[in-house]
């Protein structure tokens, strides 16, 4: 029964943009390639489970801005009817991690790089 009251209150969070995997950064490079995209209008990035995932801010054309439903449900993409109510927006959309701005990611590299210097001058001492 949550399940069909959830559906209900649905806007389509899972339509209004589309998300793929990227490799984890490591390097200074790497994560200057991540300012990159976010240099870009209408992308962030984020972790979930692990995962650095570019996510690109881009309604599907087939929700309803009426009703928010799937205007070709019935022939909708598989990787549409593969999606789960577990992982819904709705009810989940916290991240590990969170960018939305070039200079957010910036902010990350230089702690995350200054922490892996300290750390490596650390084992070089023993």
């Amino acid at each position: 029964m949550a399940k069909k009251s959830l559906c209900s209150k649905c806007t389509g969070l899972c339509c209004r943009y589309y998300a793929l995997e990227i490799d984890k950064p490591k390097t200074r490079g790497d994560y200057d390639d991540i300012r990159w995209f976010l240099c870009h209008r209408g992308t962030e990035i984020f972790v979930e489970d692990g995962g650095w995932y570019v996510k690109v801010n881009n309604r599907c054309k087939y929700l309803s801005v009426k009703d928010h439903k799937c205007k070709i449900y019935e022939k909708r993409p598989r990787i549409c009817r593969q999606y789960r109510h577990k992982g819904c927006d709705f009810s989940d959309g916290n991240y590990e991690l969170h960018f939305t701005s070039d200079n957010q990611i910036e902010e990350y590299a230089k702690e995350k790089l200054a922490k892996k210097r300290k750390k490596k001058k650390g084992s070089r001492k023993k």
